[in-house]
């Protein structure tokens, strides 16, 4: 297993490779995507119970959750990828990061959003300067600059390195998002969802939220591969098998 994994890991470090690959997996992800998200909104939004407490309202959840772990869940992979690119010099590292940064920048904001629509009915206001509000607020602006670093800075390998650090330094706010219900007193509820708990939810209201947040993920993996590929065509458009790809299209 090992050395398969190894084997996979410097395969994927080859541009040609991964987008060849990358290929086969792009239906897979687009067609879980497809199907668990559509399952979950039509039994989240038309069959789930409502909420004893929060009415209708409640059912922005099957949004606002999902792009809140997927908003977290792609910094922590940036940082990784910023790692990688920093210890190994693999260039593909690079490309990752790249292509997450957007995706989890409009995760953030689509997690702040709903967030604020919600908290018109619960809290009766749009925005509280909650310690897990302003934590993901942070990370919005965390995700603007690391993007906007990259288009200031030239060259290309400078951008990349200043990137990668900044991605690793930011990440201490994700265990602040985490954490803050926890360590401060805050008007946001507790973690919907937990590994070491039974959920406080009845199924018929969990399960669609359970579907809701593979189908995101699903949706990360067809998007980072559909825009790390554009990015490897972009940048090894001078290579030969670029060129062959081009001219056999």
């Amino acid at each position: 297993m090992w050395k398969w994994l190894t084997t996979l890991y410097h395969r994927l470090a080859s541009p040609k490779w991964f987008y060849q690959i990358s290929g086969l997996w792009l239906p897979w992800f687009a067609v879980v995507s497809l199907l668990f998200i559509g399952a979950g909104l039509i039994w989240g939004l038309a069959y789930a119970p409502m909420d004893y407490q929060q009415g209708n309202s409640f059912r922005i959840i099957y949004v606002h959750v999902p792009a809140a772990f997927l908003a977290q869940s792609i910094y922590v992979m940036m940082a990784l990828a910023g790692v990688v690119l920093l210890v190994w010099k693999i260039k593909m590292a690079d490309v990752v990061a790249q292509s997450l940064a957007p995706v989890g920048a409009s995760m953030t904001f689509i997690a702040l959003v709903t967030g604020a629509i919600w908290g018109v009915p619960t809290w009766g206001t749009w925005w509280m300067w909650d310690a897990r509000l302003t934590s993901m607020l942070i990370l919005f602006f965390l995700y603007l600059g690391v993007i906007a670093l990259r288009e200031a800075l030239k060259p290309q390998d400078t951008a990349a390195k200043a990137c990668a650090l900044m991605a690793i330094v930011g990440v201490i706010n994700i265990p602040i998002i985490k954490y803050s219900v926890d360590w401060w007193y805050t008007l946001h509820q507790p973690a919907t969802f937990t590994l070491t708990e039974k959920p406080a939810m009845p199924a018929s209201m969990w399960v669609p939220l359970l579907l809701m947040v593979i189908g995101f993920y699903a949706f990360l993996g067809w998007s980072l591969l559909l825009r790390a590929r554009a990015e490897v065509l972009r940048r090894e458009h001078k290579s030969g098998w670029v060129k062959d790809l081009l001219q056999r299209k």
